[in-house]
C-alpha cells in the first residue's frame, strides 16, 4: 500500500523533475512546500480521478438518502463524519443536511469542492456557539445579540 503523501520543497521539482516525480510510484501524492506562497500538491491524474469518482458517489448517495426518506439514517451517521453536529439543535440538524446535499450538487457541478467546505465550516462554527452557554446567550440576547446587517465599511483614503 501506498503512503498518503510526501513533503519536498518546490525546488526539489524545479531541480530535479524525473526524480521527484517518480515518487508518486510510492505515494498518492507529493505535497510541494513553498517559502513565500501557499503549499501545492502533485498527484497522478488517474489518483485525482478515482478520488473525484469518490466524491461523486458520495454526493450522490446523500442526495438520494435525502430523496428517498432516509433522511433519520443520516441523522444517525452525521456525528460520526462530524462529530461536533451533536451540538447542533435538531431543526440545524435538518437544515444542515439539506444545505450539504444542495452545496455538494452544485459544487460538484463546478467541480469545486470549496463551496462544501465553506459551509463545514460555517456550521462548524455554528455548533461552536451551540457548544458555549456564554456565547449562546451572547448572541441570542435581545436585542444586543443580533445587531442586524453589519454596514459596509467606508472606503479608506
Amino acid at each position: 500500500m501506498t503512503a498518503a503523501y510526501d513533503d519536498v520543497p518546490f525546488s526539489e521539482l524545479l531541480h530535479h523533475p524525473a526524480a521527484t516525480t517518480r515518487r508518486l510510484d510510492v505515494v498518492r501524492t507529493l505535497r510541494l512546500r513553498r517559502r513565500d506562497a501557499g503549499d501545492l500538491a502533485l498527484m497522478r491524474v488517474e489518483q485525482m480521478e478515482r478520488d473525484a469518482s469518490i466524491v461523486y458517489f458520495a454526493v450522490r448517495l446523500l442526495a438520494g438518502l435525502v430523496r428517498t426518506d432516509n433522511i433519520e439514517a443520516l441523522r444517525q451517521a452525521l456525528p460520526e463524519a462530524l462529530p461536533w453536529s451533536t451540538f447542533l439543535p435538531a431543526e440545524d440538524v435538518d437544515t444542515l443536511i439539506n444545505e450539504l446535499v444542495d452545496t455538494a450538487r452544485g459544487a460538484m457541478a463546478l467541480d469545486n469542492l470549496a463551496p462544501i467546505a465553506l459551509l463545514l465550516t460555517q456550521w462548524r462554527h455554528s455548533a461552536e456557539i451551540h457548544a458555549d452557554p456564554d456565547l449562546l446567550a451572547a448572541v441570542t440576547r435581545e436585542p444586543e445579540g443580533d445587531l442586524g446587517p453589519a454596514p459596509i465599511p467606508e472606503a479608506a483614503e
